[in-house]
């Protein structure tokens, strides 16, 4: 996992993902901002969190989601731009893009909560990411100015 940080004075970090990346727009002592950006077939982890409090926002593109309210049965549902979900703690989820997605996601601070049940990419279970602080800063930094692939850009949906 990756980071660059761009533009100090505007505060953003890019977390690089197995699924795409995290744009860190805001991380306060209270709350966390970030956008998702989710590659075409890409999935976060089936997993739930202990204490985080996450509200998802569907900014761009078609998702597929797997949501198990407290950790009960799954539900499957299509989320597509303007859509909306509350995730309380203890609700196991998983996120798929149909297409590429852009997800914007507000949180309590708890960055590091993350008990992964399944995953493609051969994460472990719980997780702190590697290279994180244990005060939940994003993991490792590359130098300002350093930018992914044409890969991870997004193309207009027709």
């Amino acid at each position: 996992m990756r980071a660059t940080t761009r533009g100090a004075r505007r505060g953003l970090t890019r977390v690089e993902k197995p699924w795409g990346w995290e744009l860190w727009w805001a991380h306060t002592e209270r709350y966390v901002g970030k956008i998702l950006h989710i590659n075409r077939g890409a999935a976060l982890s089936y997993q739930f969190h202990r204490k985080k409090d996450e509200t998802i926002y569907i900014l761009k593109g078609e998702l597929a989601l797997e949501f198990a309210p407290g950790g009960g049965r799954v539900q499957r549902r299509t989320l597509c731009p303007g859509d909306a979900l509350h995730i309380r703690p203890g609700d196991h989820h998983r996120m798929t893009a149909i297409t590429p997605c852009d997800v914007l996601e507000a949180s309590t601070p708890e960055v590091d909560d993350v008990v992964r049940l399944e995953d493609r990419y051969g994460r472990a279970e719980t997780s702190q990411p590697p290279g994180a602080l244990r005060s939940g800063a994003p993991p490792r930094v590359r130098a300002a100015g350093a930018r992914r692939g044409a890969s991870g850009r997004r193309r207009a949906r027709a």
